[in-house]
């Protein structure tokens, strides 16, 4: 090739490049005009972030009153730590089966029969006095939180890829946004009960009615949605019981993913063993059921992935499980991020500042209140830079920067600059979380439900392990406060263990493949015909094993033929 050619293909690519940018940015634009509309593709997803917001209204209605119960009923703080470590114990596991459930099922009979069912421990959490009740009731009410993967299938199922970014991170910001609105309302509208009715019960009541919205929008919402649009095949996986993989390697690394996520469960167990509220003896037996869990699922993996194991699967049906790992990775570091710091940093700004317990939640609301924006700007960027990994990338970066400003924070900022600090680190951790929820629904089809529940999953599993890690750096700062070991000094090592989990999960990130037909503007079906190992011949199908709708090529200008010669 001559210097040329060299320089038309040089400027050919470049203004392909260019074209196809453009594109994107209009076509980001379109979408989020749709946003704004009520109709289609946007109807569905409008229904359902607000069944995701309903869920995450419910499951976080007991933080707001946690104080509150505590005086009227005489709690202690043990047993308040304990209520809330319920309100999270099953919500691993429970993202992981109901990612299941909705591949088998399907997101509208998963989703309003979730809906349905919160309002029956919530109402027995509104109305009970005594701790065991108020503890089980919340440790049902923790499936609920698990509601969020099935909305993630949904909206798949609804928007092609090029737009599934800024529609993801749509769903997921706005949904998400139902623990802030539940800590700001529900106080608020109690009060109102109260005054109205001239009684003490108007947190009873509040909790009372978002149980009873939820269930009624249930119901709603299995009439109002349908799992696929009109014509498109809802792809279910072959195998029930465990995820589905396709090669002998993943079997193993799925072996190895399920480990952790079942350990968490006795990770909590021991918490609320420390506290005194369980004795030794449900301790061992917490331990020993999470042992025959864990044993049961590994059965389950490799009799389920029998076919992976013998190595069935043609290439075309394949999809790379080290993207799984990478995702959870990364949501590990981003929402399991969010939800400790949501937790610590009312806390932290009253006793860094010395601001009031309302003061302080107020300035720490900000974080979470970047969801509106943050979330779905992740997932538009996704959509707009070409590369979903490399959006990822960046977006890990940030966030290892944002942890180790916030490391730097102290008493002698400014309390409004911290504030600020605070809203830049949540931006990329929101980001991120929009970013990897944009290449979740997209590395397998058929069972995007479960894939979405692992990395769920790992979120809240990142939660619970980063919260253990502060609690035992805020012991060790108390037990020995002379040796200069403070306060100040476990929340800084606290937020640099955070930059660490995200300085991991940009490492990660080089593994992670990016998804087939990821800009592709038709909706992608996953269908299997035929199981490989009974080798039936469908009739109109060229490859007996898997049948994938075509995804129109890119609109890209042809290259001149001077240039290809």
């Amino acid at each position: 090739m001559n210097s040329t050619e060299t320089q038309l293909l040089s400027t050919a690519v470049m203004g392909t490049a260019a074209i196809e940018s453009t594109s994107r940015s209009a076509e980001a634009a379109t979408s989020l005009k749709g946003v704004l509309s009520f109709r289609g593709k946007y109807r569905t997803l409008h229904l359902t972030w607000f069944a995701f917001f309903s869920t995450f209204v419910v499951w976080f209605s007991f933080a707001p009153f946690s104080t509150t119960i505590q005086n009227e009923l005489g709690l202690s703080s043990a047993e308040v730590a304990t209520i809330g470590l319920a309100n999270i114990g099953l919500t691993v596991p429970a993202r992981i089966f109901i990612g299941m459930a909705l591949d088998h099922w399907g997101p509208r009979r998963v989703f309003s029969t979730l809906l349905m069912f919160a309002f029956i421990p919530n109402t027995v959490f509104a109305f009970s006095s005594s701790l065991s009740a108020l503890v089980l009731s919340r440790l049902a009410l923790s499936v609920v939180g698990a509601g969020f993967v099935v909305g993630i299938r949904l909206v798949a199922e609804w928007f092609p890829p090029k737009e599934l970014g800024t529609a993801e991170g749509v769903y997921g910001g706005w949904g998400n946004f139902g623990s802030a609105f539940a800590a700001f309302t529900l106080p608020m509208f109690a009060v109102l009960i109260a005054f109205v009715t001239g009684g003490d019960n108007g947190w009873r009541w509040a909790i009372f009615s978002v149980g009873l919205i939820a269930a009624v929008y249930g119901l709603l919402f299995r009439r109002l949605v349908t799992d696929t649009p009109e014509g498109v095949t809802y792809a279910k996986p072959k195998q029930k019981g465990a995820l589905e993989v396709t090669s002998r390697g993943a079997v193993f690394g799925l072996a190895v993913l399920t480990v952790p996520f079942n350990a968490i469960l006795a990770v909590i167990a021991w918490r609320i063993w420390r506290v005194g509220v369980i004795g030794d003896l449900v301790l061992v037996g917490v331990i020993v059921a999470v042992c025959v869990l864990t044993v049961i699922q590994l059965t389950l993996v490799f009799k389920v992935n029998g076919p992976a194991l013998r190595n069935e699967y043609v290439e075309e049906d394949k999809y790379p499980f080290r993207s799984v790992v990478v995702l959870c990775a990364a949501y590990f570091a981003t929402f399991g991020s969010e939800l400790a710091v949501v937790t610590m940093l009312p806390g932290f700004f009253e006793g860094t500042w010395g601001l009031s317990a309302t003061i302080a939640g107020a300035a720490a609301s900000c974080f979470a209140f970047m969801n509106l924006v943050a979330r779905p700007t992740g997932g538009m960027l996704s959509d707009l830079f070409g590369s979903r990994k490399r959006t990822l990338a960046f977006l890990l970066v940030g966030l290892i920067v944002g942890y180790v400003l916030l490391a730097t924070v102290s008493g002698s900022w400014p309390v409004v600059l911290a504030v600020v600090a605070a809203m830049c680190c949540s931006f990329f951790v929101q980001s991120g979380e929009g970013a990897v929820f944009a290449i979740v629904p997209l590395v397998k089809k058929r069972v995007s439900g479960q894939i979405a529940g692992l990395a769920g999953a790992a979120g809240n599993v990142g939660a619970v392990s980063f919260l253990t890690i502060r609690l035992l750096l805020i012991e060790r700062a108390n037990e020995s406060p002379t040796d200069g070991f403070t306060v100040s000094s476990a929340e800084r090592i606290f937020f640099l263990v955070l930059a660490a989990a995200a300085l991991l999960a940009f490492a990660a990130n080089r593994f992670l493949v990016e998804p087939k037909n990821s800009f592709a503007t038709d909706l992608v079906v996953d269908e299997i015909v035929t199981d490989p190992a009974i080798g039936e011949d469908p009739e109109g199908v060229e490859d007996p094993e898997v049948a994938v709708t075509e995804v129109p090529e890119s609109s890209a200008p042809a290259l001149p033929d001077s240039v290809l010669a």
